[in-house]
């Protein structure tokens, strides 16, 4: 059985490891300042981007995820063609209608997708199957590799939904902001009250950064740092013990917001890197979506792995 996987645009992950497993992404539509951006995690159009330096006017942009009827579109006119089964992995519900879109448009591929494939001589049936991996950003990669991981090696269909949901229920997903006053007028534009007008000029007032967590599609913060430097270090810290402690599946992985190349210089990551190392952990690197540095600012970083539950230790 051909076995294939599409992904939102959300959901950080390295390039290389997309193209290595032809994971198809579902685009986002980024406007902001009069500009127009298609995040699809193209590597230039994250770097354009970047490079126009929107910095505090992002929190204004409007994002657009892929709709229902351009899912269907996808779909019916290359998917069905090229493949006889489809796992689509959104990032939580909770927090983007991408993953609603996408089961809305399953239920039009489920029914019209004989009308592709027979005259075009494929035999069979057209499996799509739509997780939600409850978590975002950096946090939703541990699904998404251990789906290709299960693809690779021919695993049935209904093997690999079982195992997906359960790394989703198990999936941690940790954020770094640097800018809390830029992180709290994101989330007044979205009627989001998780960050407060006090709790933004404390935090900036005293340098002091909230490292938050989504887990089963909350989020929330688990723990505070002085200043953005402390923050990584613990954050990495934290997530080196986990991988030394036993993951669900052997990968983290790490985005940024910026410049890919700062990552390896922020306090903690050598050690992450080496405990990583030392447990036969693969340790990814991903530039953080458009859309996510739109939500939470440039220059944050988000790390994302699959461990039995346990409480956070910060």
């Amino acid at each position: 059985m051909r076995m294939g996987l599409t992904m939102d645009a959300a959901c950080d992950l390295p390039q290389a490891f997309l193209a290595e497993h032809r994971i198809t992404v579902l685009p986002i539509t980024v406007k902001v300042d009069g500009e127009t951006f298609m995040d699809d995690r193209d590597p230039a159009e994250i770097q354009r981007f970047i490079s126009r330096r929107l910095g505090n006017r992002s929190h204004s942009a409007e994002t657009e995820p892929t709709t229902a009827e351009e899912v269907q579109q996808l779909f019916l006119e290359r998917l069905v063609l090229e493949q006889d089964c489809v796992f689509s992995l959104t990032i939580t519900a909770t927090r983007s209608p991408i993953h609603d879109n996408v089961v809305r448009a399953s239920f039009a591929v489920l029914r019209g997708y004989r009308e592709v494939r027979e005259p075009a001589g494929i035999p069979g049936p057209f499996l799509l199957r739509v997780i939600d991996t409850r978590n975002i950003f950096a946090g939703a990669a541990p699904a998404i590799w251990e789906a290709a991981r299960l693809i690779a090696a021919d695993e049935a269909p209904a093997t690999i939904r079982e195992r997906l949901n359960h790394i989703a229920n198990h999936s941690y997903g940790y954020m770094l902001p640097r800018d809390l006053y830029y992180l709290r007028a994101r989330a007044k534009k979205k009627n989001d009250r998780s960050v407060g007008l006090f709790s933004a000029m404390l935090g900036s007032a005293l340098d002091i950064k909230p490292i938050l967590r989504c887990f089963r599609g909350e989020t929330g913060p688990v723990g505070k740092a002085r200043g953005f430097e402390q923050g990584a270090q613990q954050l990495f810290d934290y997530a080196a013990a986990r991988v030394r402690a036993g993951l669900l599946v052997p990968m983290v992985c790490a985005s940024y917001g910026g410049d890919l190349a700062v990552l390896s210089h922020l306090p903690g990551y050598t050690g992450l890197r080496t405990a990583c190392d030392a447990c036969g952990v693969t340790l990814l690197e991903a530039p953080m979506s458009i859309t996510g540095m739109v939500n939470v600012g440039e220059g944050a970083v988000t790390l994302g792995f699959a461990a039995e539950d346990h409480e956070a230790a910060f």
